[in-house]
């Protein structure tokens, strides 16, 4: 019998699309390091901020359903990278709580900004939530045999930068988290490591498929905040003003790629949207706008359900015979 395919002849692997591959390597029950397969399957998890709502429900779906292991590596961008970290320590379920509406509403608080605090606080979130609130288990992400690439953007040069080599004990966890969510303006200034200085990764790469291939990736899974229907727009001219100053300011390699970021998306969509060896799972068309700094609690939630739900709708075909046998 072919430990890849579960079946009496072997196949060209090759020729497998992504959900085939997830199921192949679901049913010989391969790890990282132990593949019979010619394939680097990745994870790439978008973020956007509260938007992370829905992908964080796509996580708890690939716990649900038992497939973290079939991966090889996980790209999280931004509130991606964070849903990354959940999924690889093996709590993305319970985690669930970090959406409670008391949590919410400390990390993001626009009126803080009155004050001249950060509307979204990612250091109360990294290092007060994460650490007592709704512990995440540094150490298991380390030792997690899937790799972990958190995405963040260097605010001198605007480039995508993967920190996953400087990922060596909790402390450098947690500063690539807050370095991959520092959302310009809205989270404060440039989150230092080492001797460079990164903000959001969404100004660089929100979805980090481009990485993902380019570090060898073969196949791509792609959990997406937004839906295929969903309008991306250019800034209005006050933000534009607004938020390049500060970026002119604190971050100038960054207002480049800031501008250009609408193009970039749909550029993207044009490159991935029908690539065989790229799959997106994406909210559904009837699901709600989920803006940024949404602090809805009933909306939070429901995009939660529909991104899990989506998840196991997508995929659980694939993975029938493996889940009932």
């Amino acid at each position: 019998m072919d430990r890849l395919t579960g079946k009496g002849s072997r196949v060209n692997d090759s020729t497998l699309g992504v959900a085939e591959l997830l199921a192949a390597r679901h049913r010989a029950a391969s790890l990282p390091g132990q593949r019979t397969d010619r394939h680097r399957l990745a994870l790439v998890i978008e973020g956007g901020s509260s938007r992370g709502a829905y992908s964080h429900g796509m996580a708890m779906a690939i716990e649900d359903l038992g497939i973290l292991p079939c991966f090889d590596a996980i790209y999280g961008a931004s509130a991606g990278a964070l849903n990354a970290a959940w999924l690889l320590c093996g709590r993305a379920v319970h985690a669930r709580r970090a959406w409670n509406p008391e949590v919410i509403n400390r990390v993001i608080s626009p009126v803080r900004a009155l004050r001249g605090g950060p509307v979204v606080d990612t250091g109360y979130l990294v290092h007060t939530v994460y650490e007592r609130l709704v512990p995440m288990d540094f150490p298991a992400i380390l030792a997690n045999p899937v790799t972990f690439h958190p995405i963040a953007t260097d605010a001198d040069t605007g480039e995508a930068v993967d920190l996953h080599d400087g990922l060596t004990d909790p402390a450098s966890v947690q500063a690539a988290l807050r370095a991959s969510t520092c959302l310009p303006l809205l989270a404060g200034k440039p989150v230092r490591i080492g001797d460079r200085r990164y903000v959001d990764a969404g100004l660089s790469e929100s979805v980090p498929i481009r990485t993902a291939l380019a570090q060898g990736a073969t196949r791509v899974l792609v959990l997406r905040t937004r839906r295929d229907d969903e309008n991306v727009s250019a800034p209005s001219p006050l933000e534009t003003r607004v938020v390049a100053r500060f970026l002119s300011r604190h971050a100038p390699g960054t207002v480049g790629p800031w501008l250009s970021r609408v193009r970039r998306h749909h550029r993207d969509e044009a490159d991935f949207g029908s690539d065989p060896a790229v799959m997106q799972i994406r909210p559904p068309r009837d699901a709600p706008d989920v803006g940024r700094i949404t602090r809805d609690p009933d909306l939070l939630r429901q995009a939660l359900d529909l991104g899990r739900t989506v998840t196991v709708r997508t995929l659980s075909p694939h993975l029938a015979p493996m889940l009932s046998a």
